[in-house]
This record gives structure tokens, sequence and C-alpha cells, in this order.
């Protein structure tokens, strides 16, 4: 798609090509566009256009494609540029794993994201950077595993969320649904347990309304006006998603300001019923130390909260709706599950000690977070400091995208990279074995805090939908007319599809 198509797009294109214009112009008397490079031995590119940089160069629908297909052409590591944004991508599972964990401290800040950054300014855990960022990680890092995040605590949590689930599959009586709401609604008290200290029951207010800010906020992040507004935030302030934007965060925020002043009324110090309560505890200690300059602030405590629910949710949903979905495009495959839970499981409940005794079921959630690739790019990094990268030269503050799809369809790591295979992950004797080019989670320091806890429910919940339904497509749509394209938001999610649940009893 071309750069005129991505404006075309929205009804306001005449507004859009205007801007446009003035965005040409800019160039015209700005002194501070593209330039030749000083130092040759930067990261090589293609060549940039005025203003535009490399987008027209770019797939507009999935942008990461480009960028594989460009580290074929100027190796894994290469600039381009997003209009006048310099971005250096890293490419392949070696470049990346370097990167990331050799060279951490390097690559270890967070590059924003403009109508990101006008929600969190510079707080909370996704998004910070410098002292903030480490004694936010550090504090919830300790108290999510406190909590039971990725612990016995975490897995009874969990199972104690199936009952509900299957009923709710049960509900629709083998008639075709949308997956999205059924799958979001146990995922997400997963982390409501451990972030307010309870759940909520799926017809509660408060909870089908974070959602559905959740499932409206996707698309609107990952839409063209949006990335538009990102590059050009000078000029694009009146884009009607950038409102929506705001307002679904203004909302969220409301929602969450009340059930925090609830969560203080009756907080007790000596009971922590969940992240929320220990952080007030920790904030109330230092207020009455005459400690008032710490990162235990409204603020800190608000932004992490959000970023921890939305990312605790909708990556985990994401992968589960993407497994039923492969479940239901390839039979076979599900056949073979099946047989596997029904010979070592049974009817009884799946338990995470079963993991080790369902090797192909293991094998299969695997793939499907390696193929679903549901965060192709990781989460942009800025280096923090000069740095020479492979002998290539990086400049202090560049913004810098670790390319995941690239790592996890590296053809050099995975024999059939574009395939859904559980072989993958199986050795000759039909055993599990761990692949180290399978970073879905990202690497290093900033890897995702709620890895344990997202593997826990992945096995438990996949296996137990397993365990007590068949997977089809609804009538009169076969296998072969399942669309495995995904759709771009802040997360790759599957296209709107229905799915049948028929129950295996």
């Amino acid at each position: 798609m071309g750069i005129l198509g991505l404006f075309l797009q929205s009804p306001t294109s005449v507004s859009l090509l205007g801007a446009l214009v003035l965005l040409l112009l800019f160039y015209f008397i700005s002194s501070s566009s593209f330039r030749s490079k000083v130092d040759r031995k930067e990261p090589p590119g293609p060549k940039p256009l005025p203003l535009l940089g490399n987008l027209l160069q770019l797939d507009h629908k999935l942008p990461y494609n480009t960028l594989v297909k460009l580290s074929k052409k100027y190796g894994s590591v290469f600039t381009v540029y997003f209009g006048l944004k310099k971005v250096v991508v890293l490419a392949g599972y070696k470049t990346v794993k370097e990167a990331l964990v050799n060279h951490a401290d390097e690559f270890g800040e967070r590059d924003p994201i403009q109508i990101l950054h006008e929600r969190n300014q510079g707080h909370g855990i996704l998004w910070s950077n410098g002292d903030s960022w480490k004694e936010m990680r550090r504090f919830s890092l300790t108290n999510l595993r406190d909590f039971g995040m990725g612990k016995r605590a975490s897995e009874d949590k969990i199972i104690e969320e199936c009952d509900p689930l299957i009923e709710l599959f049960k509900k629709f009586k083998g008639e075709a649904f949308d997956t999205t709401q059924p799958v979001y609604y146990p995922v997400s008290n997963i982390i409501c347990s451990v972030v307010y200290g309870s759940r909520f029951e799926y017809d509660n207010p408060v909870l089908t309304s974070l959602l559905d800010h959740i499932n409206r906020l996707g698309p609107l992040l990952g839409s063209p006006s949006m990335k538009v507004y990102n590059l050009f935030p000078m000029f694009c302030k009146w884009i009607a998603n950038r409102k929506e934007v705001h307002r679904l965060g203004d909302a969220t925020r409301k929602q969450n300001l009340e059930l925090f002043s609830h969560l203080k009324e009756t907080l007790n110090p000596q009971r922590c019923r969940g992240f929320v309560d220990a952080f007030l505890v920790r904030k109330q200690n230092l207020e009455e130390s005459g400690i008032t300059d710490s990162h235990f602030h409204s603020e800190n405590l608000l932004m992490t909260v959000m970023n921890l629910f939305s990312a605790g949710t909708d990556t985990t949903a994401t992968t589960l709706r993407w497994g039923l979905l492969f479940m239901a495009k390839y039979p076979k495959i599900q056949d073979q599950v099946q047989e596997e839970l029904s010979s070592v499981i049974g009817r009884r409940q799946v338990q995470l000690v079963d993991r080790k005794n369902l090797p192909f079921t293991n094998a299969v959630i695997h793939e499907t977070q390696r193929l679903a690739n549901i965060a192709p790019i990781a989460i942009p990094r800025k280096t923090s400091q000069d740095v020479t990268f492979q002998g290539h030269f990086i400049k202090k503050g560049t913004a810098v995208y670790p390319l995941l799809a690239s790592v996890l369809y590296d053809e050099s790591e995975w024999e059939s990279p574009h395939t859904f295979n559980p072989a993958h992950f199986l050795d000759k004797d039909g055993k599990f074995v761990k692949r180290d080019a399978f970073m879905p989670f990202s690497a290093g320091r900033r890897i995702c805090l709620g890895e344990a806890s997202a593997r826990m429910e992945l096995f438990i919940f996949f296996a137990t939908l397993l365990q007590n339904f068949r997977f089809t497509p609804p009538p009169g749509v076969s296998e072969d007319d399942l669309d495995l394209t995904p759709r771009v938001g802040f997360t790759l999610s599957p296209s709107p599809h229905k799915l049948c649940a028929v129950s295996c009893l």
C-alpha cells in the first residue's frame, strides 16, 4: 500500500493531504532534514527520501515483513527512517540476543511512542527509564511473586478460573461464536486477583468495561492515522483516533482510581491483598518517614497497574485465541493433542505438573507462540550511550527496534519457519526440547515481567479447553477457509472470526 493509500483510508483525506503539503514545505525550510552520514561505520540501509524517509518502501499493513526483507539485503544491523525518525533495526536470533543480553545496558532504555508518552509521561514500568524504571521493576518483580505470579498460588488462581471458563464455552451450545471476550475474561481475572487482590465475575461491569477498553485500544493504536500521528505529531493533533485513544485512556484511569480509593479505605498494612495494597503501604511508610521525593507516587502506581493489566491480559489472551484457531485450522494436530490429553490426564483437572508428561501439547503451545508472532517488533528501545555493535557505530539516544519476527522465523534456526510445525519443539523420541531462538517474551533486562505466569496460563487454559471441547470452523466454512492473516493492533491478533466449541463429553 502506498503512502497516499494510507492517508486516503481516512474520511479526512483532504485534510491529511493538506498536512502532507505542509510537511513538505516544512522540509524545504528545515535545516534538520536528512544529511549525509559523517561516520561511514554507521549501519547501512536503504536511501531515505526527504521527510518521508523509507515510508514508501514499507508494507503498511505488516511493516515487519518489509524489515525482514531489508535485513536480507543490508544485514542483521541496519538503518531505516520512519519519516524523520532514524531507527536501527536488529534482525536474527544471534544479533538480537547479543544486543539484548550481552549488551543489555547499552540497549536497555525505552524509546517513547508519542501517543503512549502522552498517556504515561514516563511513569509506570513499560515505558519508563532510569531510576524510576529500576524501582518499579524491582518492586513489581518482588510483589508479583509474593502474590503468586509464577508460583503455586498462581496455579491455584488459574485452576479456579477453569470451571467458569468451561461453563461459559458450554453456553454457546456448539454454535459459532467470537472467542475474544470468552478468552479474555479468565486471563484478565488472573492479573486482577494479583493486582487488585480479587477476581471479578464475568458479567461484572468493571471487568467488562476494562476489557472493552483494551479491545478497542489495540486496533486504534495500530491504525494508519495513529501511525501518521506518532511520526508527525506537530501537524496531526486533530486526528479523531488520537482523541478516542485519550478518551478510552481517561475512562480506564477513572476506573482504576475508583478501585484504588476502595482498596485504600479498606487497607490493612498487615494483610496486603494484592499489588496495589503493597504499593500503598510502601508509599505510606515512605511519607511517614518524611520522604516525599520517592518514585512511589500515585502516577507510578496508576501507570504500573494499567501496564500490568493491559500487558498481562492482551498478550496471553491473544495467544490463546491463536491456539484455538490453529486447532480448528489443523484438525489432525488437534486430534494428537486430545489423544495425548485423554491418555495422560483423562477427565481430571489439568495441573502444571502434567506439563512434563504432555510433550506434544506443550510443543503445540510453543509453536503457537512462535508462529503467531504476536509482538513482531519488541517494544522499542534506544541506546543509553554511544556503542559500537558488530562493527557499526550507533549514537546515544538512537531508536532501536529488535525484530522478534526475524528471530521466531529465523531460517537458520527453524526447519520450517513459516509452517505450523510442533516438531520444532520435539526430539526424535517425541520428547519436548527447548529452543534457544524461542523468544516471544523478548530477552535481557526488559524481558516480560509476567513470563512465568503467562506460560502457566497458556498451558492450563489451553489444555483444559482441548480436554473439554472440539474446535471447528462454523458450518459451511472449511479448514482451508480459516484466515490466518493477522489483524494489526498493538499486538498481532487473529482476523475477526468465529469458531464452534463442541463438547467432548
